[in-house]
């Protein structure tokens, strides 16, 4: 099992509905008794940023934006710079994630000027990786995974990579109901960690967190989370409901 710290972020995508709802998932997991060697990351809507920082009272939770843009001002209306995220007390922002890359058609090399960005502002970056069922059933996906990482490699230098965790979130397993196994999930993490220790160190390789995301519950997070190269979880529905609380307690 692995010795990093083990990590669990919650994106809230489109969800709560409203402020209250926010406030009412933040003050259950207030109450809740989490693993102190967990972090816990949730990451609502920009909307509800600063309430559900402001209603966080739990240390061991932080809060992460779901997006930022790669200037840090100008005419780009409904955009967020990194250093708007950082000055109003949010360190961690999600960058990549697949809903931004195939329905915003973002590309590696974009999300990697964002995450370049991100890390000048001073955030602390949850970087997304993954691959469409038509790249895993045509056996890409460690060209895909590599590829994205690639951009971000070339924009960034070894000790950036302390401020960032990476997310394989495979597309065909978001929002599903469908997970990958515990074995092609360790697979491409170890395949992940081998592009690390080649394209920056075998310390970053070594060191860097590398979570897994895509429909993970409370019924699968104890057989991924004893994997020895699945760092913690991005959790989506699953974030907006008790079990949420389960599946950060994975390894307890």
């Amino acid at each position: 099992m692995s010795t990093r710290q083990f990590f669990v972020g919650g994106n809230w995508k489109l969800n709560p509905t409203s402020v209250g709802k926010a406030k009412e998932l933040v003050e259950a997991l207030n109450k809740a008794e989490l693993d102190p060697n967990t972090e816990v990351v949730i990451a609502p809507p920009s909307l509800y940023l600063i309430p559900v920082r402001d209603a966080v009272s739990n240390k061991q939770i932080t809060v992460s934006a779901q997006n930022a843009y790669y200037k840090e001002s100008g005419a780009f209306t409904g955009e967020i710079s990194s250093s708007q995220i950082k000055e109003a007390g949010i360190p961690y922002v999600i960058l990549g994630h697949s809903e931004r890359r195939t329905i915003f058609h973002e590309t590696n090399e974009v999300v990697a000027l964002k995450t370049r960005a991100a890390l000048d502002a001073g955030l602390k970056v949850i970087l997304c990786i993954g691959e469409t069922l038509v790249q895993r059933e045509g056996g890409e996906t460690t060209k895909v995974c590599e590829g994205q990482l690639s951009a971000v490699v070339k924009q960034t230098k070894p000790e950036d990579w302390s401020n960032i965790v990476i997310a394989y979130e495979p597309v065909w397993a978001i929002g599903t109901g469908k997970v990958a196994t515990t074995a092609q999930a360790q697979e491409t993490h170890v395949d992940v960690r081998a592009y690390l220790s080649t394209a920056v160190s075998t310390t970053v390789a070594s060191e860097t967190r590398v979570i897994y995301g895509g429909s993970v519950n409370a019924g699968n997070a104890k057989d991924l989370a004893a994997q020895q190269d699945i760092d913690g979880f991005l959790v989506g529905g699953a974030s907006l409901k008790p079990e949420f609380v389960d599946i950060i307690n994975a390894r307890k």
